[in-house]
């Protein structure tokens, strides 16, 4: 982010672009983003986000992935703009929450775009579409630095301590810090990256005592280990065509991991963003989105 615009000012111009959709017993931050153009008749790109952060990682993208066509994005619950409720969390219901969303909205055709745990979200999904059991159509698919083989994955200090809490709230001002948090996030950046600034991420999932809710909602790895093969499976195998996008210097969801999907699913296609890290969108934003739009594009 700019040092010219404030955290506050990026937070508020991001809430200002959606609005509150209510779905079940949660208040979700949903933005519904038309054509700034004419449109090219494709339909709706509908992008799910990753952990900790949420939907305004997409902040500097969005314009440029809106100019033909709508856009929906959301924070999952406990997320950035929507409600943070102390309770289990599970990538299940997740998933329910986007389908719901997507209902709402009268969607029944979508290109999927996912990010970090967003792609198991995502592979949640396909799988309940392979099994009949989510009507929406799911035309292309574009998935980026997420731990798709967790096996693989190299876990950062900070997720293996919340794994090792237990699954409840933190002490009241325990870990309220989100200068730490926002330098924990630009650490899984490129190298050259990590002084960029990422207070605007980290307010927003502080905020309304998001940070104490951090222990459960990490959860979502212990349930992606133990259901990986319906999941990565669903990635792997859904009849979609496949697209990955993918910074190599990512600490996390490592290099290695993009070329082990490409394998399993030879015809999808693999574009590395050079010189990003866990966040490509954020560090380089306009080949970035130049790597998105072409494979919408194929």
């Amino acid at each position: 982010m700019s040092g010219a615009v404030s955290a506050g000012e990026v937070i508020d111009a991001w809430r200002a672009l959606g609005h509150v959709q209510r779905v079940g017993d949660d208040d979700v931050f949903v933005i519904d983003a038309a054509p700034t153009g004419e449109g090219s008749g494709d339909p709706p790109l509908l992008v799910i986000h990753g952990f900790p952060t949420s939907s305004v990682d997409f902040s500097e993208v969005l314009s440029a992935l809106r100019a033909e066509r709508r856009v929906v994005l959301l924070d999952l619950p406990s997320y950035g703009l929507s409600s943070k409720p102390d309770r289990a969390y599970s990538l299940y219901g997740h998933a329910d929450v986007v389908e719901a969303v997507v209902a709402d909205l009268g969607i029944d055709e979508v290109d999927l775009l996912t990010h970090d745990m967003g792609d198991t979200v995502g592979g949640e999904l396909l799988a309940r579409h392979t099994a009949g059991a989510w009507d929406v159509e799911v035309t292309r698919r574009v998935v980026t630095n997420g731990s798709i083989y967790i096996d693989m994955a190299h876990l950062t200090d900070g997720q293996q301590l919340l794994l090792a809490l237990p699954d409840e709230l933190l002490p009241e001002g325990v870990g309220a810090d989100a200068t730490a948090l926002a330098k924990t996030l630009a650490a899984t950046f490129a190298e050259k990256n990590h002084g960029m600034d990422m207070t605007p991420h980290a307010e927003l999932q502080i905020s309304d005592g998001g940070y104490r809710i951090l222990p459960r909602l990490i959860r979502y790895i212990e349930e992606r280990r133990a259901n990986e093969r319906r999941f990565t499976g669903a990635i792997e195998t859904h009849p979609s065509p496949l697209h990955i996008v993918w910074g190599p210097e990512d600490p996390i969801a490592v290099a290695e991991m993009a070329p082990t999907l490409q394998a399993a699913r030879p015809d999808a296609t693999l574009t590395w963003i050079d010189g990003a890290g866990h966040y490509p969108q954020i560090e380089d934003p306009s080949a970035w989105t130049a790597a998105v739009l072409a494979a919408l594009d194929d």
